[in-house]
């Protein structure tokens, strides 16, 4: 698409050297993959968030949010419209008998968790091992040992074409790695979020961050992945599934299925998107046809395909 030269004067006018053309989204990526944005604006508050949505809005522009930059596989034609970087990363806690942290959407996840550890509160011990930010957390429910987001959040701060708005976290209709928001049922976008936590002790929070973080070191591979492909069937593990539909170690271009992991696709360097999604196909028609499951993506596809 051709961007309307008034909108990039208004964004420039207002965020100025922070709006870009053409910017290569790769290395904003976990996956290191991908092709250009059309506009690219980075934004340091959730206030600066929401005044960029608003012109974005004003002018009907495509837009894609970025936070970490994780559980996304880019297209190599890249992005239409404008995507927002979003880097607003303040953080307050509140203390007493039921603690709680107010933060930004692009808080570093795992970040959040390990400051939590050091004020020796509990609850987010499960995120310290988590990759990308508080917001893409809200938005996809994002979760890992046996905790996730539905069970900590307790209202996100949102954006709508109406205003700002607090949702509960039941109004966020969450389910297993999904929300009202990321199926498109709810149109808005995240600011920041209230979270629950628990007063403990900094030695018995740090404890568990050590064993979950030796427990992903031991089970995930190394290098630059997107995260879980797959989201896990009811009953079964994504992982499994392709491991015993000898798949692991299978190769297209510089795309791998993991040795170690085989819901976890490793960037060997230069690696297309288009390889990636081949190696999609490859898994959800094998995995498909040998044990009739379909596999969900749990990444989602951003871009032109």
């Amino acid at each position: 698409m051709t961007t309307p030269a008034r909108f990039i004067d208004v964004m420039r006018l207002k965020f100025g050297a922070a709006v870009q053309e053409n910017v290569s989204l790769a290395p904003y990526t976990s996956a290191r993959i991908g092709g250009a944005a059309d506009v690219f604006v980075k934004v340091k508050s959730a206030d600066e968030l929401a005044g960029a949505m608003k012109i974005i809005w004003d002018y009907g522009m495509p837009f894609h949010i970025l936070g970490g930059g994780s559980n996304m596989l880019v297209s190599d034609k890249g992005v239409r419209g404008v995507v927002v970087l979003n880097r607003a990363k303040e953080i307050r806690f509140e203390s007493g008998d039921q603690p709680t942290v107010w933060c930004e959407a692009g808080v570093v996840f795992s970040n959040l968790a390990n400051r939590c550890a050091s004020k020796g509160l509990s609850g987010l011990e499960w995120a310290a091992t988590v990759p990308g930010s508080v917001g893409g957390a809200v938005y996809g429910n994002a979760g890992a040992f046996d905790g996730d987001m539905s069970h900590n959040l307790i209202w996100a701060d949102v954006l709508t074409v109406n205003g700002r708005e607090k949702l509960s976290v039941e109004k966020m209709q969450y389910g297993y790695r999904t929300s009202g928001i990321k199926r498109g049922e709810i149109k808005a976008i995240v600011l920041s979020g209230t979270l629950r936590l628990k007063n403990s002790s900094k030695e018995e929070v740090s404890a568990k961050i050590n064993e979950f973080s030796r427990r992903r070191k031991s089970a995930q591979p190394p290098g630059a992945s997107m995260g879980s492909m797959f989201k896990n069937p009811a009953g079964d593990h994504a992982g499994r599934l392709i491991e015993a539909a000898g798949l692991k170690g299978t190769r297209i271009g510089n795309a791998e299925i993991s040795t170690k992991h085989g819901n976890f696709f490793i960037n060997h360097g230069d690696t297309k998107a288009e390889d990636v999604r081949a190696l999609i196909d490859l898994v959800q028609k094998t995995v498909s046809e040998k044990f009739n499951v379909n596999l969900e993506l749990e990444v989602e596809l951003v871009g032109d395909w």
